[in-house]
């Protein structure tokens, strides 16, 4: 049985203090643009300095968000971003955006590339094109079952590829994480960073043809629970996962 990295979120300086000093193996953390979680407080290319200084003095990996879609006119600014953040002491890079993973693949190939669970890889040719285009890693879908998982990462190890999963953390109602609601119903998109968690608000069910209510289990119809893999960390790792990450950069340090 292989050890796991634990993988924390930081959305702040305090969370990811609080990560590093909680025994957290590795933290991801975002830039002030082009990640998904644009509502956290965030880092700047100076504190991302620093966070990298305090990380990797005691041991601690930092791996910086670049998840979201990029537009073609901004694709000369994300590979900056890449850049500047690599030189700040990364350890690496998640991407969502297949079209900036190239690029960067392409254009500063020295740059470690982690695939996003938002670019929706659930099977193994997912895992290898993830190889081909040159990620070390690929954090799996989250909707896949540890049979599932433990498939894909003896073809990512036949690959050179990692294979990462979520274990604990809030889950979307729409698979992946791609969801499109945020953005129809209030022109904030997911895919953007700016989800609004629409999926959260309590809903009523109703039978359109007859108009009228319908029993449900609650009225958070749209929110599944959250995952929660403490009972399942040896099938993990048995499994080959190299890396088991929390999700939760919005939440405090505590």
């Amino acid at each position: 049985m292989r050890n796991m990295e634990l993988l924390a979120p930081a959305g702040n300086m305090s969370a990811l203090h609080a990560a590093v000093r909680a025994g957290a193996d590795a933290v991801y953390l975002g830039l002030e643009s082009f990640n998904a979680r644009r509502g956290a407080d965030n880092f700047t290319i100076a504190t991302l300095k620093e966070a990298c200084d305090y990380a990797h003095l005691r041991g601690v990996k930092i791996y910086v968000t670049l998840n979201i879609i990029v537009l073609p006119g901004e694709v000369g600014r994300a590979l900056e971003c890449a850049r500047q953040a690599w030189r700040a002491g990364a350890d690496a890079l998640i991407i969502q955006d297949i079209g900036l993973a190239s690029e960067i693949a392409r254009a500063l190939p020295d740059i470690r590339l982690h695939v996003s669970t938002q670019m929706n890889t659930c099977n193994a040719a997912g895992i290898r094109a993830a190889a081909r285009m040159g990620a070390k890693r690929v954090t799996l879908a989250r909707e896949l079952s540890v049979e599932e998982i433990a498939h894909l990462a003896q073809v990512g190890a036949e690959a050179g590829v990692e294979v990462e999963a979520f274990g604990h953390g809030a889950l979307c109602i729409c698979y992946s994480g791609q969801c499109l609601m945020s953005s129809m119903i209030g022109g904030r998109s997911a895919n953007r960073g700016l989800c609004a968690q629409a999926c959260r608000l309590p809903y009523e069910l109703h039978n359109a043809a007859q108009r009228n209510p319908l029993s449900a289990p609650g009225e958070h119809l749209l929110s599944p629970k959250d995952l929660c893999s403490v009972d399942l960390l040896s099938d993990l790792a048995r499994a080959g996962v190299a890396s088991l990450k929390i999700e939760g950069r919005m939440k405090s340090a505590d």
